[in-house]
């Protein structure tokens, strides 16, 4: 018991031991918090459906832009948004009318898969050291060479050769530490097998599973086109207004047209039978005037 004691009080192996000690609880803090915030992240976004997302988008912008974890990977998905938004045009007697900017175009759609922005690396990787912990295992592993020829190398300095008694005494010395050498080998690849394996379960546990949930709420919020796609709807709507154009710039003259002739015949056909009428009824009191033979009552007329 004595012995074994001896052999892990050590120096070389106690800091094999902390090291390997402290990196386990450096990596399950981290985990730990990556999931507490993708957890939070997840029951936020389960609120939303996409249905009502067009009326409800000013809420999750803010929620999201005040939360520092996912507020730059919020901010460069948000500009590959597109909105349902309408254009006002003016219409008849300058009435304001809105019209869709594309039909087929409805509720907020991404031109960009979600998950380019919101991935392993942005939500969970990006949020601590994560290559320290990747070189951990290597660390541990490089230990066991660098404390083994370590000890062997104070292992042979420490043997006496002055004299047959001190040579035994020193070798008995010598065998120790070389028992203690070969098992800083065996301890550092032990405690790096296990880290890996540690390391692997609780990020699986912690972190991959959560970000898994938080990737499917946002694949299912948001509508999915291309840009390309996109492009191809506004060139279809501005195919079909260019041929709306076309056709009314056709008919224009036969509108303008019978506008004229329902003008004339409104307005000005009655003023000018009302004029011919004036006109027929002067003729005739001129002529009545004229055969009665009175000359100053013509003259009175004019």
């Amino acid at each position: 018991m004595h012995g074994f004691l001896a052999i892990f009080t050590d120096i070389p192996i106690l800091i094999v031991l902390s090291l390997f000690i402290g990196s386990i609880i450096f990596c399950i803090r981290k985990y730990m918090f990556v999931q507490k915030n993708l957890k939070l992240l997840e029951s936020f976004l389960a609120n939303f459906k996409k249905s009502d997302l067009n009326f409800r988008f000013k809420e999750i912008d803010e929620w999201m832009s005040a939360n520092p974890y996912v507020k730059t990977s919020w901010g460069e998905f948000k500009n590959t948004l597109v909105f349902s938004e309408s254009i006002a045009l003016k219409g008849q007697n300058n009435n304001i009318m809105y019209k869709e900017v594309s039909s087929t175009i409805q509720n907020i759609q991404t031109t960009v898969d979600p998950l380019y922005f919101f991935n392993e690396e942005t939500l969970v990787t990006s949020k601590f050291n994560y290559k320290f912990v990747q070189t951990v295992s290597t660390i541990l592993t490089g230990c066991g060479p660098l404390f083994t020829f370590m000890n062997i190398a104070l292992a042979f300095g420490n043997i006496d050769f002055s004299s047959q008694e001190n040579t035994l005494s020193s070798l008995s010395g010598f065998i120790g530490k070389m028992q203690i050498a070969a098992l800083v080998s065996v301890v550092a690849v032990g405690c790096s097998l296990i880290f890996i394996i540690v390391e692997k379960l609780a990020y699986n546990n912690l972190c991959k599973k959560n970000l898994y949930l938080v990737q499917n709420r946002f694949t299912s919020l948001f509508y999915n086109v291309s840009a390309e796609k996109f492009l191809l709807e506004l060139l279809k709507e501005t195919k079909i207004q260019n041929n709306s154009l076309q056709h009314m710039i056709t008919e224009l003259p036969d509108n303008f047209k019978v506008s004229l002739n329902s003008s004339v015949a409104s307005n000005l056909v009655p003023y000018l039978e009302n004029l011919i009428f004036g006109l027929n009824v002067l003729n005739k009191k001129i002529k009545e005037v004229a055969s009665s033979g009175k000359s100053d009552d013509v003259d009175e007329l004019f």
